[in-house]
């Protein structure tokens, strides 16, 4: 699971993009100008950035140059439709981690950001485990005393962020801006009722892995 940053000013190229990685549990902010995807970088974190070349404003390789030149790290997937070696190596000499040509198929697309994450760090081990509790980063299943559970993208999302970050406390607030889109609906009762669903489903008399703080604080503990 990682938060994306997507530049891409094409709304239906944008649109398929975000439902397959975020199928691929990860969290995807989108944005269709250039100005506006450096605002966001001056003020939010992201653990991948996917920049198109051709972006209204300023253009995903000066994007790119602008968030190196003030320190940013985070990898950088570029776009081109014009699908030349020539701006291949423009991008890469110009730092890009990677490039990717349009139109691209939507699993290459998913494998390129995955490489791009682990080579950063910010994919751990495929399987994670906890007491009884196994996650399974790959296919996103969980299992309890080897029984599948089945949740939906939000309740892992939340379960493995709790996973990583044990006896660590998050208020309803620090989640939702953790783990939902930055432009979103979702409110604070709405992630209390997502963890009220996932500890429905899984959590039973003997591990009592989900706990609630003072009413508004989570985090994950229980027998490790």
């Amino acid at each position: 699971m990682a938060r994306i940053l997507l530049a891409e000013d094409e709304f239906l190229a944008a649109l398929l993009s975000k439902d397959v990685l975020e199928a691929e549990r990860h969290i995807v902010d989108v944005v269709g100008d250039g100005a506006e995807a450096l605002s966001m970088l001056a003020c939010y974190s992201f653990d991948l950035m996917i920049l198109d070349i051709e972006m209204p404003n300023i253009d995903g390789l000066k994007m790119r140059q602008e968030f190196r030149g003030k320190g940013g790290t985070a990898p950088v997937l570029i776009l081109a439709g014009r699908g030349t070696a020539e701006n291949k190596v423009d991008g890469l000499d110009l730092g890009a981690d990677d490039y990717l040509g349009k139109p691209y198929h939507a699993q290459e697309l998913c494998s390129r950001v995955q490489v791009l994450l682990r080579r950063n760090g910010k994919l751990s081990a495929d399987l994670l485990q906890f007491g009884s509790l196994i996650l399974d980063s790959r296919s996103g299943k969980v299992q309890i005393n080897e029984k599948e559970i089945k949740l939906v993208p939000k309740e892992y999302q939340l379960l493995q962020f709790f996973r990583r970050h044990r006896n660590q406390l998050f208020s309803a607030q620090e989640l939702l801006n953790k783990l939902w889109p930055l432009v979103s609906e979702a409110t604070d009762e709405g992630v209390r009722s997502t963890i009220a669903r996932i500890r429905k489903k899984i959590d039973d008399q003997e591990n009592g892995c989900l706990q609630s703080i003072y009413a508004l604080d989570y985090h994950f503990g229980g027998r490790s």
